[in-house]
């Protein structure tokens, strides 16, 4: 029988136990947690979860533990992002991976890749002297999950810069509101620069795999704050179209989601339009086990009503995305040519046998 494979991600939106936020984990969780038993998932990639801290005590996720109490995942195996200062989770915004099956490794990547740029803002009040870096905050998580089949599938969570503009200094009235509409446009243009630059890490990260192992089953998870076809995601993506070049079309990662109705394919509501921000991409060899997708996104709120008073529900602002598998019983070697190019496939069962 196939090992049925279920991976989902899910931006929680800021969970966190703090007394004076609104709503309070008390009102929060019987909502979330119905959400979570539905997915189903044998794995699962969760953003903004938030650490909480007390005298004494190391920081710790227990907003997210009391969360999954009595649900499936409160056993499963589990990695986080780590703050490399203080060697303890972040007090925001951190990723998780749960699995149901064995993490065999585990790793975090923060500017390994790519260093962080060098950037002189030219409108800001009082002018810059000098360029500076350009730090995206978080992380890249990544995880090797072992299959019962002995399949190994690298799991990447990832949580790119939000479109929320960068602070430029002198150039805000107040949180939300801008002095200048130039000053609003940099901010922008330092934003996308750090949600690229993670894209330009990330598909470091995929090719470094590719170069160990050319047909590797690998599924990128997350809150991408982008839709599939715009630059950042692209930059991931790697089409043919792109580079031009065919030698790299097993290095192609594939959006699951594209597979969905287009008027049901969004993730979240902003002004009442739908718009997919949260993607499961996968490479071509774990598309062979691919069987479809989910968005539950029944129970969206609009995140952002222009001029009305905010409000703030229990539910997350992002709908949880699943995709499908059914992974063969037997594990599968994918040959290769030297080139990497695509030969065929052998069963490895006993040492003998051949896949038809």
């Amino acid at each position: 029988m196939p090992i049925k494979l279920r991976i989902a991600t899910f931006n929680l939106m800021n969970l966190d136990d703090r007394r004076d936020q609104y709503p309070s984990l008390e009102e929060r969780i019987p909502i979330l947690r119905p959400q979570l038993v539905r997915l189903d998932a044998d794995v699962l990639c969760l953003q903004e979860v938030c650490g909480q801290h007390e005298p004494g005590r190391k920081m710790h996720l227990d907003a997210m533990n009391r969360l999954l109490e009595c649900t499936p995942y409160e056993g499963y195996k589990r990695v986080t992002t780590i703050d490399p200062d203080t060697k303890e989770v972040f007090e925001h915004h951190n990723l998780v991976i749960l699995s149901r099956y064995d993490i065999v490794e585990h790793d975090q990547y923060l500017h390994e890749y790519a260093p962080s740029p060098r950037y002189k803002k030219v409108t800001a009040i009082p002018e810059e002297s000098e360029a500076k870096e350009i730090s995206w905050e978080r992380p890249i998580l990544h995880a090797k999950v072992q299959l019962p089949n002995n399949m190994v599938v690298d799991v990447i969570n990832l949580h790119l810069k939000s479109r929320r503009p960068t602070n430029i200094q002198g150039h805000k009235l107040s949180d939300r509101t801008w002095k200048t509409a130039s000053g609003w446009a940099e901010g922008v243009f330092i934003s996308s620069m750090k949600r690229i630059g993670q894209s330009l890490e990330t598909r470091i990260l995929i090719d470094n795999l590719f170069d160990v192992d050319p047909c590797a089953l690998i599924a990128v998870c997350g809150d991408f704050n982008e839709e599939f076809d715009e630059v950042s995601i692209e930059a991931i993506r790697g089409d043919v179209e792109n580079t031009g070049n065919m030698d790299l079309a097993m290095r192609v990662m594939v959006p699951t989601e594209r597979n969905i109705p287009e008027p049901a394919r969004y993730s979240l509501l902003h002004n009442g339009k739908g718009k997919m921000l949260d993607h499961i991409l996968v490479s071509r060899t774990m598309l062979a086990y691919f069987r479809g997708s989910e968005v539950h996104n029944e129970l969206l709120h609009d995140e952002s009503i222009v001029f009305a008073s905010r409000i703030f529900y229990p539910e997350s602002d992002h709908a949880p995305v699943i995709a499908r598998f059914e992974m063969p019983e037997t594990k599968i070697k994918w040959s290769t040519k030297a080139d990497g190019s695509e030969k065929g496939i052998s069963c490895i069962k006993s040492g003998k046998g051949k896949c038809q």
